[in-house]
């Protein structure tokens, strides 16, 4: 296969829909939460968790599924992933509890984490140029900053005309198009049967991930008893530790440590956990701040964080054109440091009018956008064409881990600190200090309208808002420190691929 295939650039489209599949699923519930914990009863550690389950398990299973991939062929994974995703949609669409859609909701992982390895390995044994292979790539980028994007709009959107449900519902159709044009454009690219399948070492990555977010998510909550958070951070430590030393005995690991010494490669997955993990957090908690504070509707939340996007497209485009100009340190380091100053900047907006949280936002997309759309190229050109499996994985686990750490971390950082700074007016249900939501309901009941209470406790909510953004700005301002010193060798005109051909 070439890349003068004539259905090389309708295979990116049908791989792009699989991906916006995945993508948008990991943000869709951010405006949809206070309806779903509503109607379904869930408590807020069921809420955090319906978000949790799909990055939790989609990130665990990643290296498997691209080594799978290797073996068994990147187009049969990505139609098994397709199947396997419906079907997870249409169970998650008819949950009737919490519990049951937790369940449908880490299913419906396995078939996104069978696709997402494909959809970018389908590309790099397709495109042989490295100037197609750097723009298709760059849109693979972008795609996923639109997925993240577009899920808060289509939840916002789909909750305002038909049931929750309808969020996961409209999944079915995108695959049944998707599927039937795979099996027309995607090479049929045998695999490597050479290479082993190791599920140990994937269910081992599984526990060791679960196990940290669960003792991270529990010391938000620890209060007096360390047992639970302690407990899970042991058990993660214990299986990173066994997983790592089964990579380094075979011969064919599910992980191979020695791609990381590669800088460009090392720098493409700190930049795509650093860039997922602040997005990420300020798009849920702004979705979160604008529905509970300022009683706008989820479709209203929702277009507000998707001036990101729009800020993100152009850069994400030309940042992938001009890579071989540009060179990966600017696009990179200076992409995340553009980000970090623009989350300040929407910090401003809070007190200062919305306009400035618009500008922030756009700016922030603009950065980071730059950054992901050659994060991925950094990670596949620097690994071998027959690993384009692993690469890939390894690339989708940093996005995964730094998505999955935003809500994990932020997520309970927001809580925690409404919790422990919201100061109750006298009367007020204690209730109030357990979460926002549960301050308007008990505002709600109370004669003349809660006033004071909903006063006090937006208050709150708005300080813990403030310093997850200042949270998430750190993070890229150490990124961006971080890659800056790795890609020093990576300037204007230098070569960011170590593999520029199909071997």
């Amino acid at each position: 296969m070439t890349s003068t295939h004539s259905n090389r650039w309708l295979l990116l489209l049908t791989v792009g829909a699989g991906l916006l599949l995945i993508t948008l699923d990991n943000s869709v519930l951010y405006t949809a939460l206070p309806t779903l914990t509503r109607e379904l009863g869930a408590s807020a550690a069921q809420g955090l968790w319906i978000i949790n389950a799909y990055p939790l398990v989609m990130a665990g299973l990643l290296l498997g599924a691209g080594t799978l991939g290797d073996r068994v062929g990147h187009r049969r994974m990505f139609l098994v992933g397709l199947v396997l995703f419906g079907l997870a949609s249409l169970c998650a669409a008819f949950a009737p509890s919490a519990g049951a859609l937790i369940a449908a909701r880490a299913f419906l992982a396995v078939g996104a984490a069978a696709m997402m390895p494909a959809t970018l390995a389908l590309i790099r044994v397709t495109f042989e140029d490295e100037r197609e292979r750097n723009i298709a790539i760059a849109i693979w980028g972008s795609l996923s900053v639109v997925g993240a994007a577009l899920g808060p709009i289509v939840g916002g959107f789909l909750l305002g005309h038909f049931w929750w449900g309808s969020v996961f519902l409209i999944n079915v159709p995108v695959v049944v198009v998707a599927f039937f044009a795979t099996l027309v454009v995607a090479p049929k690219i045998a695999g490597d049967p050479s290479q082993p399948w190791d599920v140990v070492s994937s269910l081992q990555a599984l526990v060791a991930l679960s196990a940290l977010v669960i003792a991270i998510k529990e010391m938000a909550h620890a209060g007096s008893s360390w047992v639970t958070p302690v407990a899970a951070f042991g058990i993660a430590v214990v299986a990173a530790t066994v997983f790592t030393r089964r990579q380094l005995r075979m011969t064919y690991p599910l992980l191979d440590f020695s791609i990381f010494r590669n800088n460009a490669f090392l720098s493409g997955t700190f930049a795509a956990a650093f860039s997922l993990f602040a997005i990420g957090g300020v798009e849920l908690a702004t979705t979160q701040r604008f529905q509970l504070v300022e009683g706008w509707t989820p479709l209203e939340a929702g277009l507000l964080v998707s001036i990101a996007a729009l800020g993100s497209l152009p850069t994400a485009i030309l940042g992938g054109a001009y890579l071989h100009v540009i060179g990966l340190r600017f696009l990179i380091a200076g992409g995340m440091a553009v980000g970090s100053v623009s989350i300040l900047l929407a910090t401003y907006g809070i007190d200062h009018g919305l306009g400035w949280l618009i500008a922030g936002l756009f700016l922030m997309g603009a950065g980071v956008g730059a950054c992901m759309s050659v994060a991925s190229t950094a990670i596949m050109g620097n690994a071998p064409v027959h690993r384009a499996g692993m690469a890939s994985s390894v690339e989708e686990v940093s996005y995964e881990f730094g998505s999955l750490f935003a809500v994990t971390i932020l997520g309970s950082l927001l809580a925690y600190l409404y919790t422990v700074n919201v100061i109750l007016p006298d009367g007020s249900p204690i209730i109030a200090s357990d979460n926002m939501a549960a301050a308007i309901e008990a505002a709600n009941a109370m004669a003349g309208g809660g006033n004071s209470l909903r006063s006090a406790a937006s208050t709150a909510f708005d300080n813990a808002y403030i310093v997850v953004l200042y949270t998430a700005a750190a993070v890229l301002a150490a990124g961006s420190v971080v890659t800056a010193v790795l890609l020093r060798d990576y300037g204007p005109g230098s070569e960011s691929s170590a593999y520029q051909t199909v071997h």
